[in-house]
């Protein structure tokens, strides 16, 4: 058996972390920490039957595990996974404190400075569908955002085949769940601001997940400063869905491009391509670990492709999970829902 510690454990990507653990059957669960309910249970946070006892981070047993899910907020990880990299154990960090490989592009999204740089480089970013290969040696894994991933999985076959105007712009109109501002209550996630109501923040290029898009776009050939992101927060306890329009260098039709994504995800359980004529919708990957992918044609270059993942599935724990499978070699699918 691996077993596995959980930081974080309290938050809701922590909390479907161990929903997933629990019925993994390669893992057991060897600690679980929460920094501002240390002493309690998960039972006595949610309504579950599940008496696992809650630790102070500084209190876990890194000497008793094999890797850990750091499920905390940015710069609150780097101290977990500093220790654990120098306990020798594998980490999978859900925050975005190791995503970035240019330590002034953190600060200038994230507002602090980066206290682990010299970990950066051991850093893989955590798409499967894009990195898996260097998923499988990496002692240090690095969750993207739940925007980047509907977004990168939304993209990449027409990345990977070098078909966007590099000169257009990406426009990726997003909506997701109340759930992907975490467990902590705001203003703008109180029931009466949220219900009933539909909110952009962060417009044009000023949303901190918009520089893993850059990033990740860049790195894969494509226009990557050209990324006009469009955040919305909906009444929906959880759900993701990017609506992502883009232009073509050359002209193609509605059924090249949708072969060109069915062939590039033909052997990825997680990825559904749907049929043309069909639209992606949540409905299509709540409480799942999948990413349903639409293809609508607009002229012969202008093309809008739909995709919903889960927010704190796909989009975060789930993908966690799957990115863990990996590392160790496991089945990929083992733990998730499909």
């Amino acid at each position: 058996m691996i077993k596995v510690g959980v930081f974080g454990a309290s938050g809701y990507t922590g909390f479907e972390i161990i929903g997933m653990l629990r019925r993994h059957p390669a893992v057991e669960l060897a600690f679980a920490t929460s920094e501002s309910s240390a002493g309690l249970a998960i039972s006595d946070l949610y309504p579950v039957p599940w008496p696992i006892p809650l630790v102070a981070s500084a209190k876990a047993p890194l000497d008793q595990v094999d890797a850990v899910f750091c499920c905390l907020p940015h710069a609150a990880s780097m101290p977990a996974v500093v220790a654990a990299r120098q306990a020798g154990v594998r980490v999978i960090d859900l925050s975005a404190d190791f995503r970035l490989d240019d330590v002034a592009v953190y600060k200038k999204f994230y507002g602090v400075p980066h206290t682990a740089p010299d970990l950066l480089a051991e850093a893989v970013y955590g798409v499967p569908e894009i990195y898996r290969d260097q998923i499988r040696s990496t002692n240090l894994l690095a969750c993207p955002g739940c925007y980047p991933t509907s977004v990168l999985l939304g993209l990449y076959p027409l990345l990977k085949a070098t078909l966007l105007n590099p000169a257009a712009f990406i426009i990726a109109d997003s909506k997701t769940g109340v759930s992907g501002a975490g467990r902590k209550a705001t203003l703008k996630t109180h029931f009466v601001e949220a219900n009933e109501n539909l909110s952009p923040y962060n417009l044009g290029q000023s949303h901190r997940h918009t520089a893993e898009m850059i990033q990740e776009i860049n790195k894969l050939g494509g226009p990557g400063n050209n990324v006009i992101f469009s955040p919305h927060l909906i009444p929906l306890s959880r759900g993701m869905l990017s609506t992502i329009y883009i232009t073509l260098a050359e002209d193609s039709s509605a059924e090249t491009i949708h072969q060109l994504f069915t062939d590039t995800y033909a052997d990825e359980p997680f990825i559904w391509v749907l049929p043309l004529g069909q639209l992606a919708t949540m409905a299509h990957t709540q409480r799942t670990n999948r990413c349903a992918i639409s293809i609508t044609q607009v002229t012969t270059r202008l093309f809008i492709v739909c995709s919903s993942i889960d927010n704190l599935l796909k989009g975060a724990s789930g993908g966690a999970v799957q990115n863990f499978n990996i590392m160790f070699g496991l089945t990929e699918t083992e733990g998730l829902v499909q």
